[in-house]
């Protein structure tokens, strides 16, 4: 009994290509402005970075113009030369992560135990948190100050820490969060016999990451850009941060407007850095805080 022998399919035809789609109006409308929005906001940076790459004599000519006739690094060279910009970097980097650290457990704590919680004057302690919204920094900078004087904390690095950790914004941004987590969770977590600092540390937390990747990133922002306050705390040069440290700079050697640029550059480089690696987390954070529909 013979079988007909069978002869493999033949392969498919390779399908072309689906030709690409031509933009509508509306996304080549909001492509250009996107664009042009971006171009705005990135204007600055190009005019400093192209000004620092100018002479003093070139920086100052009326009028401006943006790409430097003679490309040049002086700039750079000075801010290097004239001051310790590495000890001054260094110091804003200690305090910032210091200071990001300390708020991230007092906001965590603090939001967690508002929002899961119930003990007498809960109401008025989360009232006294709201009101510290409504109080400028500025204001409280000369009763801080004699706090800090009396205690023997100026021109220390606890002198220029301690103060920026009282952050009422965070805690209510972690307490907006933190309801918004099942209660079941917990409870299930009780059942089996966790405690509350387990289930705060082994589930909360970790559902938290976004919350507190943002609220990381928020504060780490606000003290490595704070200027006031170390000015007022700190007379030692080597206890500078970089704001303060390039405006003793520019205080002391007159306006040079290519170094000014330059060390500006040089201060604003982390931030760029954070924004850039972090800017999904950035996001996550403030949409997952609830805070959108508030």
């Amino acid at each position: 009994m013979t079988t007909a022998a069978q002869t493999p399919a033949p392969a498919p035809a390779p399908v072309p290509g689906r030709p690409r789609r031509a933009w509508s109006p509306g996304q080549i409308v909001l492509t250009a402005l996107g664009a042009a929005v971006s171009a705005v906001f990135l204007s600055p940076l190009a005019w400093a970075l192209f000004t620092s790459l100018k002479s003093e004599t070139e920086a100052v000519e009326v009028p401006p113009h943006w790409l430097p006739d003679d490309w040049t690094g002086q700039a750079w060279s000075a801010v290097f030369g004239t001051g310790n910009i590495t000890d001054w970097f260094v110091n804003s980097l200690v305090v910032s992560v210091c200071v990001t650290a300390v708020v991230l457990v007092v906001a965590a704590l603090a939001g967690y135990g508002f929002a899961r919680t119930e003990f007498r004057g809960k109401g008025v302690l989360m009232g006294v948190v709201m009101a510290g919204l409504m109080v400028s920094p500025a204001v409280l900078g000369v009763p801080l100050f004699t706090t800090v004087q009396q205690m023997g904390m100026v021109d220390t690095y606890w002198g220029m820490i301690l103060p920026q950790c009282a952050p009422a914004a965070m805690v209510y941004i972690l307490y907006k969060f933190f309801q918004g987590v099942p209660r079941e969770l917990e409870e299930a977590a009780f059942i089996d016999g966790a405690g509350r600092w387990r289930v705060f540390l082994t589930i909360v937390v970790p559902l938290s990451r976004p919350a507190l990747a943002a609220v990381g990133i928020f504060t780490f922002i606000a003290s490595w850009n704070n200027f006031l306050w170390p000015y007022m705390v700190t007379n030692n040069p080597d206890l500078m941060t970089m704001p303060n440290g390039i405006a003793t700079v520019m205080n002391s050697y007159g306006i040079q407007w290519a170094q000014l640029m330059a060390g500006g550059l040089m201060a604003g480089l982390p931030l760029i850095v954070v924004f850039v690696f972090f800017q999904r987390q950035i996001v996550a954070g403030v949409a997952h805080t609830g805070l959108a529909g508030q």
